[in-house]
């Protein structure tokens, strides 16, 4: 499945080689050559995933990659960094700053594609074209089908993404406003009351086979989906 990721990196040829292998793969590629027109993009929107140079001008990789994780709004956005650098102590550094994988210059677009794929697992499952299956709910991100012991069940892309979603982070509590951002973009400018519309809806979609009782509402708080309510 498609990421939509921003590369941070102040060489043309390095960014343009990482851009073009990106796009190859099918993901979304923003490109910026600083920390500042990095900022300007994740105050836009928040990509899915920072290729981040440690060597910048002006603020530092590592300096811009600390500042994301001080931020409530940009703290969980994975964050893979690339370096000359290839001493322990500066992997430390770089890990201690808040970048979930560190790859060391030079490496080849393969061994990026695969870092980047095993930290979207990792760090957003739901950005994966691994199915996933919860108490005889299976859901296919590659065919877009989901299916209740076997039975095919009919759901709109809003409804598919939403449920992608709390799949890939069972028994976790979600406020309305985060499941507005992770579902819908933190860019789209909706209503609240929005995501109850489609909760309904889902739960209608998954009554045939009886899998609308996994989507628990927890009162003052949001939704979860739990496998145990089966």
């Amino acid at each position: 499945m498609s990421a939509n990721i921003l590369v941070v990196e102040d060489e043309p040829a390095i960014q343009e080689l990482i851009a073009l292998n990106l796009e190859h793969a099918g993901h979304r590629v923003m490109r910026a050559r600083d920390a500042e027109q990095a900022g300007d993009f994740v105050r836009h929107a928040l990509p899915d995933l920072i290729v981040l140079d440690w060597m910048l001008p002006g603020q530092s990789g590592i300096a811009f990659a600390k500042s994301l994780r001080q931020d409530e709004r940009t703290k969980r956005v994975p964050v893979i960094v690339l370096t000359a650098r290839g001493q322990e102590q500066d992997k430390v550094t770089g890990l201690d700053a808040g970048a979930d994988d560190y790859i060391t210059k030079p490496f080849s677009p393969r061994e990026l594609l695969a870092r980047i794929k095993a930290v979207l697992r990792r760090r957003a499952p739901e950005l994966t074209d691994e199915p996933i299956e919860i108490a005889g709910l299976r859901l296919d991100p590659a065919t877009h089908r989901v299916a209740g012991r076997g039975e095919l069940l009919q759901l709109g892309p809003t409804e598919f993404r939403l449920l992608h979603f709390l799949m890939a982070h069972p028994e976790r509590v979600h406020s309305r406003s985060q499941l507005l951002d992770q579902v819908w973009g933190d860019h789209v400018f909706v209503e609240e009351r929005t995501v109850d519309v489609h909760i309904r809806r889902l739960r209608k979609a998954l009554e045939p086979t009886g899998h609308d009782r996994l989507i628990e509402t927890v009162r003052g708080s949001g939704y979860r989906l739990s496998g145990a309510a089966a």
